[in-house]
């Protein structure tokens, strides 16, 4: 079976400053994978080289069976690679149903023209986003609340719906940029179920970057630690939980 993503020999360099070296990851499809590591120890670079905002320095990505080192963000997220970001990037100003219809766009078979001439093409392309829209929102529990304003919602739900959203651009891998960040334990819990949710119902590949250790230990069966740039540890969460660099990577070494 030929893996979803292959990440070979990743390195970033930023003028003299190594910020990634040498960073391998090998994802087979619907796998749920950690990428854990102190704050500045590279963990976004690693996502922005393979969602194509950073080009590597050295090394490759395949995506899917095709190299896409380099290739436009756009077009990576157009072959059924999404990011979702840490920072909420949602429409405020929106309600949840416009929210989620703006994704389903990426996958739209009108144009301008026929949009603003509402020709019955457009027409029913416009109804089949809206029902596929409404579906996943009862599918993740969410749909009482399709007519609600975005930025009136609580912020656990902000947070599930960013992922919901993604959800509309149809990925085969999504790269979940600290899910939790900001949650309460009640918000954090639904999340995990979400994220459960995503990985067994949905079949989507995750790879998730996070600095809640609890998260992380009970959803990745696989996690990767960097530090300074450098993979220190690839494991089972309690290989990871007792292995001594680790440990030291993230309380730091007494001197002696």
């Amino acid at each position: 079976m030929t893996p979803i993503l292959e990440a070979k020999n990743l390195t970033m360099r930023f003028g003299g400053l190594t910020s990634v070296s040498d960073f391998n990851l090998t994802m087979e499809k619907g796998e749920l994978v950690g990428l854990i590591g102190p704050n500045g120890a590279g963990k976004s670079t690693v996502f922005n080289m393979i969602c194509g905002f950073y080009k590597p320095t050295i090394g490759e990505i395949i995506f899917d069976g095709k190299n896409i080192t380099g290739m436009k963000p756009y077009r990576i997220a157009n072959m059924g690679l999404i990011r979702v970001f840490q920072n909420g990037r949602l429409f405020k100003n929106m309600n949840v149903i416009e929210n989620m219809m703006v994704s389903k766009h990426m996958r739209f078979n009108s144009n301008s023209l026929k949009a603003i001439l509402r020709t019955p093409s457009h027409n029913r392309e416009e109804q089949r986003v809206f029902d596929e829209s409404v579906a996943l929102l009862e599918r993740i529990g969410l749909k009482e609340m399709m007519y609600e304003p975005t930025g009136k919602l609580p912020f656990g739900i902000q947070r599930k719906l960013e992922v919901a959203r993604a959800l509309c651009a149809n990925p085969s891998l999504l790269l979940l940029d600290e899910p939790v960040a900001g949650l309460n334990v009640e918000e954090t819990n639904d999340m995990m179920n979400f994220v459960d949710q995503l990985r067994n119902e949905f079949g989507i590949t995750i790879l998730l970057i996070e600095h809640t250790m609890r998260v992380v230990m009970s959803l990745c069966p696989k996690i990767i630690v960097i530090d300074h740039g450098e993979t220190i540890a690839v494991g089972i969460p309690d290989e990871i939980r007792n292995n001594k660099s680790v440990i030291e990577a993230y309380l730091g070494v007494d001197e002696q």
